[in-house]
């Protein structure tokens, strides 16, 4: 069924005005036109403008110095500085003002007389009593949402005249053109953004992002003076100094900050749980979500409202992931034509591989009803290296190798390093890279066979896996051979090998959770997945199984024993999804800004991991777990949900302007929660579990 799209661009050309709008007394008169998001105080960005200036944080000696040191330089002085918003952020601020040993005021709604005692800040409930004391510089510390009705609401004429305003908001634009419209023109202006807040910098402010823009100073000395000073308080932390406009700020913010929450929400959604077998970017997106979970979602609403970059984002995205569908699909599609046109027998083949992928999944599904998944199937094979006999030449195996790419040497290299003898076929020529890694190369799989290998480790495709198998002369072999696979997806190698390999053949399948880049420094600690599918009773079949394993156990991976269908369970929820985020992204081309958060960070490692993989890897994935469809439809499901979340709450701010109050202020700010998200997903997996039973019987 083709999905609609929500074309986000046409909704409005246009940001709406913020939601803080008195209406007329009429309750059909529109807000008026002008908007402080597109004040006309913004000029158009020049080639000046557009230049980054980066400056370089002060040597360690200086960053870390004691505040009393600093009296040599004239410009530096203690300040008053008042906070406006106490809540978390602005305690967060508070500790380090004073710490340098600047007077510190504070104001809020709310009664934090108490934390301010404790931090050594005069608390007031009044602003009228908190101005009158007159402080050096304001620092707005409010919430995005609320920052219009509390400026606006302040009593400005009883500071002095030159005062310095700071905000410190996620959004730039936005807060430079309120402060323009709301203050009178003596008043001084510096927008900043602190690209970190308690959680990231718990350790210190060294390295992190502080961007802002000299917006409104005076041209007199002492004001020049306050300035810097204000801004050295963030320098002598240690932070990156980055002063751009804030028209760029916003640019860049779209995808570094918006489009980071973003992911993190929608994965946020789909419930993440670590698994037994969590690759390193399953484990950066479980992160991710961690990070930005603390984050209300009214900060990310404000991001989404008041940065007029960030509808075009979500409009990429949106089409990112469409257009990675319609490549799974397309390619879905052509081979089902190929099935049911390609010859004589297609058809056969197409319904009994039909009925087959049900069959597995209707027992995937049921497996997952267990009260117990891996804490009682999944069980850690340990190797011990004292009992080991491996130095023994009894304890080595010849080993050969099918389809010798980039994984099959990988593995060849420490099959070789411990001494075991590696034979190598490949349909491709690799006869000059086998030689220098000490392997026997064979163009030809009779000659290879006929070698008596105890070990065949298929490292193939996944998509070319049957038809190897299929070609391989089983009649040359040990009728005890061990067949081992080393594939992404399991029930699939497990169903051909139990299919197409005379019974006497052993089989193992397993998974190495790395490759060539994530195991170029070592396999110690990262996961080996296997289940021993079919091993003989006899001694000698037992015994080489576990000296096959013990390869990888010697080099310190941690072995996870598992069946087939519950490792695909899991590596649906975390390598499918970490590839589909990874190739969604990928899409977008993103590229490093000069305020990257890291959380951006992450996403950007995670394109870089996932980039060098083929489609036809990621294809397998999809096609040859039964899994990965109802994650991809859950993916799909909580990305709407947020959307329908933010475009909800636009729509009731709109409403707000529209009739006032003369309507239900709950309904007003009714939003689809993240409950009805869970319900279609619930539905989903229902539907699923359904529609295989039904076309099983």
């Amino acid at each position: 069924m083709e999905k609609k799209m929500l074309p986000f661009s046409s909704l409005h050309l246009q940001p709406p005005k913020p939601p803080f709008f008195t209406p007329s007394p009429d309750p059909l008169c529109l807000p008026p036109s002008k908007s402080l998001i597109f004040s006309p105080r913004i000029k158009p960005m020049t080639t000046t403008t557009l230049s980054l200036r980066l400056q370089s944080s002060c040597p360690s000696s200086t960053t870390k110095a004691n505040p009393k040191t600093q009296t040599q330089n004239p410009s530096s002085y203690d300040l008053k500085i008042a906070l406006i918003g106490f809540g978390n952020y602005g305690q967060f601020l508070a500790k380090t003002l004073i710490s340098q040993g600047h007077t510190v005021l504070a104001h809020s709604r709310s009664d934090h007389s108490l934390a301010a005692k404790s931090l050594g800040v005069s608390f007031f409930l009044d602003p009228h009593d908190l101005c009158e004391r007159h402080p050096d510089v304001i620092l707005l510390c409010t919430s995005i949402i609320s920052t219009e009705e509390v400026l606006k609401s302040f009593p400005l004429q009883r500071l002095k005249r030159n005062t310095l305003f700071v905000d410190v908001l996620s959004v730039k634009e936005f807060a430079k053109n309120l402060l323009l419209d709301v203050l009178p023109n003596d008043f001084d202006i510096i927008c900043s953004h602190p690209m970190f807040g308690p959680q990231s910098a718990k350790h210190g402010w060294d390295g992190l992002y502080f961007v802002y823009e000299n917006v409104r100073i005076g041209n007199e000395e002492n004001r020049a003076n306050r300035c810097k000073t204000f801004l050295e308080i963030f320098e002598r932390e240690g932070c990156k100094m980055v002063e751009m406009s804030c028209q760029e700020h916003d640019k860049y913010a779209a995808e570094s900050q918006f489009l980071t929450h973003t992911v993190g929400r929608v994965l946020e959604m789909l419930k993440l749980e670590s698994t037994p077998i969590n690759t390193k970017g399953y484990e950066s997106l479980l992160d991710l979500v961690e990070n930005t979970s603390g984050d209300s979602f009214d900060l990310y609403y404000g991001l989404f409202m008041y940065n007029r970059n960030v509808l075009e984002m979500l409009d990429r995205l949106d089409l990112a992931f469409e257009d990675l569908r319609k490549q799974l699909f397309g390619r879905l599609h052509e081979v089902v034509r190929k099935q049911l046109f390609g010859n004589a027998e297609s058809r056969k083949v197409l319904q009994e591989n039909y009925n087959k992928g049900h069959l597995n999944g209707a027992a995937a599904l049921s497996s997952r009803s267990e009260s117990v998944r891996f804490q009682g199937s999944a069980r850690t094979y340990e190797f011990e290296a004292g009992n080991s006999s491996c130095s023994d030449d009894s304890s080595k195996l010849k080993i050969a190798i099918v389809g010798f790419g980039n994984f099959g040497q990988f593995l060849a290299k420490t099959f070789v390093q411990q001494g075991h003898t590696v034979l190598a076929y490949s349909r491709a020529n690799y006869s000059d890279v086998a030689q220098k890694l000490g392997v026997s190369y064979f163009s030809n799989a009779d000659d290879l066979c006929e070698q008596h290998p105890e070990v065949i480790v298929l490292c193939t495709s996944i998509l070319s896996t049957e038809k190897i198998i299929k070609s391989l002369p089983f009649q040359r072999l040990k009728r005890s051979t061990l067949f081992v696979d080393v594939l992404s997806v399991k029930e699939f190698p497990r169903n051909l090998f139990l299919q197409h390999l005379p019974p006497h053949f052993d089989v193992l399948c397993t998974h190495p959770m790395f490759g060539p880049e994530s195991g170029k420094n070592g396999w110690n600690q990262l996961a080996f997945v296997f289940d021993k599918v079919r091993i003989g009773s006899e001694g000698s079949r037992l015994s080489r199984c576990n000296k096959f394993l013990d390869i990888f156990a010697r080099e310190g991976c941690r072995m996870v024993e598992m069946s087939c269908a519950e490792h695909d369970w899991h590596a649906a929820g975390s390598q499918f999804i970490t590839h589909t985020m990874g190739r969604v992204l990928e899409k977008l081309g993103l590229e490093s800004t000069p305020i990257n958060t890291k959380g951006y960070e992450t996403l950007l490692n995670l394109v870089e991991n996932t980039a060098g993989d083929s489609f036809d890897l990621y294809y397998g994935l999809f096609m040859y777990n039964v899994n990965a469809m109802e994650q991809l439809e859950r993916l799909d499901l909580a990305f709407e949900s947020l959307k329908d979340q933010l475009f909800g709450r636009l729509h009731g701010v709109l409403r707000k302007q529209l009739f006032g109050s003369s309507e239900n202020p709950q309904e007003l700010s009714e939003e689809p929660s993240v409950a009805k998200f869970s319900q279609n997903s619930a539905a989903l997996v229902s539907s699923s579990s359904e529609t295989l039973n039904a076309e099983n019987n």
